[in-house]
């Protein structure tokens, strides 16, 4: 994981990650919220609330329950953009981080599909907070997630994780 200072407020997460497999087959499996247990890693206990069928669209809100270094934690988000198959933002209404905005893209490239996600976000107890925990902790969920990526879809990620500081 890289970080470089940015001018936004907080801190960014990028990933990309390139698969062969087509647009068509990758975009219905991100835009299932149910699947996001799946590509986030066991130590989290990462479970969606929110019953089953979830309509995604702007405006839908889903519930999760997570546990952070033992601590049970409500997380609700919002799908604020919805652009099938091309691209997705989920925003925290309820949660750990002090905002989340999480941007999903899909394009088709090089015979296949790049994946990318762009996440800005701001934590609470700043800097300290992000240095000993945060950021150790999105780099192991998002390192898990591109594992998990892999298993599905086949691919690699293109470059490192990067992550932005903002001055």
């Amino acid at each position: 994981m890289t970080i470089t200072p940015c001018s936004s407020g907080g801190y960014q997460l990028l990933t990309e990650f390139w698969t062969p497999r087509p647009l068509a087959e990758v975009f219905p499996f991100f835009a299932d919220a149910f699947n996001l247990q799946i590509l986030t890693p066991e130590f989290l206990n990462f479970r969606v609330v929110t019953p089953a069928p979830i309509d995604m669209h702007v405006g839908t809100t889903i519930d999760y329950q997570i546990r952070l270094h033992g601590i049970p934690i409500g997380w609700k988000s919002l799908i604020s953009a919805w652009e099938p198959p091309f691209r997705f933002v989920d925003e925290q209404v309820r949660g750990p981080y002090k905002f989340w905005h999480h941007e999903h893209t899909f394009e088709v490239r090089d015979g296949g599909t790049l994946i990318r996600d762009d996440v800005h976000y701001g934590v609470p107890g700043g800097w300290l907070a992000h240095t000993l925990l945060v950021r150790r902790d999105l780099a192991a969920i998002f390192q898990y997630r591109a594992e998990k990526m892999r298993a599905q879809f086949g691919g690699n990620e293109v470059g490192s994780p990067a992550v932005c500081l903002a001055r």
